[in-house]
């Protein structure tokens, strides 16, 4: 096992100072979608920004333009809203304590076939464990373990899965077996989707909010203007049908621009750079206030999305998480999407953003640094922005003829209740263009005597139902078109024959990163003195393949940082 340093990254935090940044993506035409709301008088020329001085505490409350105190209804402006931190006396910056909060999620357990033949999940998207793994190895510390979520980390890369071609549905699903390099006695059986590429020109029409957070936890180099820089990206990337608007929120919540085209990104632009941080975290009314933009500007056949820039440090307002939960998961069937950016170190809420992100429709990111940006909005831009399939849920049926126990690698908070499959009112997540999703099993052959359990001594084996067939497992897929409310299924047989002792290179890539996260969350089902970091990073080094950006190349190098980290910690 894995010899780790914890104290320093203890993270624990009281949710209610949790801090989040809302973002608001708009486009489209300015047709409301509620007939009978009404019509926002046309808003005034726009005037130089009002420079904001105010004590921390004090937030937006004495504005003059048309903000909300803290606990009341969301108003609305069309004003540039600057917000200045109040100066430090000593003229340096504040350095917070770490107060950084990660859910602590409980390993998969190896299941029993006889007992429990059946396995369904909900997919994974989002990519924010791996860029955040990232940083903290690029600063010569082990990530906290509770940070790992290895799906995460599969889901980064690239794998080239062949798509649908032409296929009814939007995505292929793919299997295959191969054996286990921590475990002679075991196999593991990949399951991947791949979703239908969708060129940036062919996207529909954009209605964008961005909801971003100008509080004053956000007053670092690595928050507000790495974030300014970010959303510039996407910026630049808009074309005239698209139109964005932009909310604010800290002590107050605003609108400092009202949609825009994107013909006039010099605008939009000038609206973010003039963004300047102070003020307490009031996060629940922006994203009350991003939504309502949103839907007044709805495009019936277009990309209507809120995308949240934050550190996550909610402290004024609606801070206890059930209430922010229920809060998103109340707009998930406005048509709304939603999509989440963290930012920053020290006070970085991964847990409430992951937690949003996944009752709202949505994906959550990471951004450790302006090359993250340029993957998420420029080199994946469709699949940030618009998805293909929503509540896309995995049912796996093992044949207990063919196999005796299984765990799933990862995916250990998407966990659902067999009925679930079935029940469309289940939330599950979402697939955009040109997404893959990677899930892999590792599962004990019937036919061999290794076992993790002991067999119970009054039921059988559970070897009885035909034993002649050559079906190891089902697979079975649901999921819904974003506009539609009835899934759709799709299954396919894994048969032995799938197996195969020579891993193809995106197979190599895709165990080794999931073998390397399970090492970093001292998994009980990869001994280190067995299979190390190293063996990890050779096999990494073995799949190096197509690599256009060199995140395959920076992996190894990752890997490298954790294999002198995990040295300097056993002695």
């Amino acid at each position: 096992m894995m010899i780790r340093t914890t104290g320093l990254w203890l993270t624990c935090v009281l949710l209610a100072a949790c801090s989040s940044v809302q973002d608001g993506d708009e486009a489209g035409t300015t047709e409301q979608a509620n007939s009978t709301q009404q019509t926002r008088p046309t808003p005034k020329p726009q005037a130089e920004p009002e420079v904001l001085y105010e004590a921390e505490e004090a937030g937006l409350a004495d504005l003059q333009v048309s903000t909300q105190k803290t606990g009341s209804a969301p108003q609305r402006s069309s004003q540039n809203l600057v917000i200045v931190p109040p100066p430090n006396p000593d003229g340096q910056p504040v350095v917070e304590p770490n107060r950084e909060n990660y859910e602590a999620a409980e390993i998969n357990p190896i299941k029993i076939v006889a007992e429990s033949p059946v396995s369904t999940f909900s997919i994974d998207v989002d990519t924010a464990s791996y860029s955040n793994l990232r940083r903290f190895l690029n600063q010569g510390v082990l990530p906290p373990e509770d940070s790992i979520r290895v799906e995460e980390l599969i889901n980064y890369f690239d794998y080239h899965y062949p798509g649908p071609d032409g296929s009814e549905h939007p995505f292929a699903v793919h299997t295959q077996l191969a054996p286990t390099p921590w475990n002679e006695n075991t196999r593991l059986l990949r399951i991947a989707v791949q979703g239908d590429e969708v060129a940036a020109e062919d996207l529909p029409p954009m209605n964008l909010v961005f909801l971003l957070d100008v509080s004053g936890s956000m007053n670092q180099p690595d928050k507000l203007p790495l974030l300014q820089r970010a959303f510039g990206l996407l910026v630049d990337r808009l074309r005239p049908e698209d139109r964005v608007a932009i909310v604010v929120y800290a002590g107050a919540s605003g609108v400092v621009l009202e949609p825009t085209g994107g013909d006039d990104r010099a605008e939009i632009q000038r609206a973010l750079n003039r963004l300047q941080a102070g003020g307490s975290t009031h996060g629940s009314a922006g994203i009350q206030l991003a939504y309502e933009v949103a839907r007044e500007h709805f495009r019936e056949d277009g990309i209507n999305r809120v995308i949240l820039g934050t550190d996550g440090d909610f402290n004024v307002g609606v801070t206890n998480l059930d209430d922010l939960k229920d809060l998103i998961e109340s707009k998930r069937d406005s048509g709304v999407f939603f999509s989440a950016l963290g930012f920053g170190t020290g006070n970085y809420n991964d847990h409430l953003m992951e937690e949003l992100t996944n009752l709202g429709n949505g994906t959550a990111y990471y951004i450790d640094r302006f090359s993250e940006a340029r993957k998420v909005f420029a080199e994946d831009l469709t699949g940030t922005l618009h998805t293909i399939a929503k509540d896309v849920k995995i049912q796996v049926e093992f044949n207990p003829a063919q196999v005796a126990e299984y765990r799933l690698i990862g995916y250990d908070n998407r966990q659902l209740k067999r009925e679930d499959f079935n029940n469309d009112r289940v939330d599950a997540g979402d697939v955009g263009a040109g997404h893959s999703v990677t899930a892999l099993y590792e599962i004990v052959p019937a036919a061999g005597g290794f076992r993790f359990n002991d067999p119970l001594r009054y039921q059988n084996d559970g070897t009885e139902p035909d034993p002649s067939s050559d079906e190891l497992a089902f697979v079975k897929l649901r999921y819904k078109l974003p506009d539609e409310n009835d899934s759709i299924l799709m299954s396919r047989p894994v048969a032995n024959d799938q197996y195969s002792e020579d891993l193809p290179e995106s197979l190599r890539l895709a165990v080794a990163v999931a073998g390397f996260g399970e090492l970093l969350r001292d998994s009980d089902y990869v001994d280190a003195d067995v299979w190390s970091v190293a063996d990890a990073r050779a096999l990494a080094q073995s799949a190096l393949g197509e690599d256009a950006f060199g995140y395959r190349n920076e992996l190894v190098q990752l890997m490298r940082n954790a294999e002198s980290l995990v040295d300097n910690t056993a002695h």
